[in-house]
């Protein structure tokens, strides 16, 4: 299986890198600049650079990107619609490292995470511009994408566990009652989608068990 990963120069990207190269997956690492992962294939362009010739053949191709200032919040919806816009019409697989600000919390998803008192008023620009473009991506019955949420306290230097538990559109607890998930098993959630395929044009989350 041919996987490319972008931006894998990232937190999240490296370990999806590391993730799928252990298991045996051709990986090819999309950076801007040299690469930092364990990758042997590489690619060495920016995302909006990017063509559809430059991902042919891939089985999938996952989503690391991610921009944190006020001036590249839009990226988040520009930068989806050109992936989206390359890979439309073929059978590529599209999987994005999403957020969790958009997950509702109650049955009638008319209240998100986002929408809670206690959500970090620091952290709202941000979950507003991610939940705009899944927004955008849920409008693309042309690609073949998955979203997948992470839980809330999404830690980067988190253990591997191993282990996860799957979820939908709310957001799940554990059996502690916590939302949380280390960056290495959000990775492995991602590289078992990506392997399975078992939820196309659908948004995911994941929680530590």
């Amino acid at each position: 299986m041919k996987i490319a990963v972008i931006c894998a120069n990232g937190k999240a990207g490296k370990l999806i890198v590391k993730e799928a190269a252990e298991r045996g997956l051709d990986v090819t690492a999309v950076v801007r600049e040299e690469n930092q992962t364990i990758a042997q294939n590489t690619l060495k362009k920016d995302l909006f650079d990017l063509t559809a010739e430059n991902l042919k053949g891939f089985d999938a191709v996952i989503d690391a990107f991610g921009a944190w200032t006020e001036e590249t919040l839009p990226q988040h919806s520009t930068s989806l619609k050109h992936l989206c816009d390359i890979l439309s019409g073929t059978e590529t697989r599209l999987l994005v490292v999403g957020g969790a600000g958009s997950l509702y919390v109650n049955s009638e998803h008319t209240a998100c995470v986002a929408d809670g008192a206690d959500f970090p008023d620091a952290f709202k620009p941000l979950a507003a511009a991610m939940a705009k473009a899944l927004g955008e991506l849920r409008r693309r019955n042309d690609v073949k994408w998955t979203y997948l949420s992470p839980a809330g306290d999404f830690q980067a230097e988190g253990e591997r566990t191993g282990k996860y538990l799957l979820g939908g559109e709310e957001l799940r607890l554990n059996s502690k009652g916590e939302s949380v998930i280390s960056y290495a098993d959000y990775a492995i959630a991602m590289v078992d989608e990506a392997t399975k395929g078992n939820h196309i044009q659908k948004r995911i989350s994941v929680v530590s068990e």
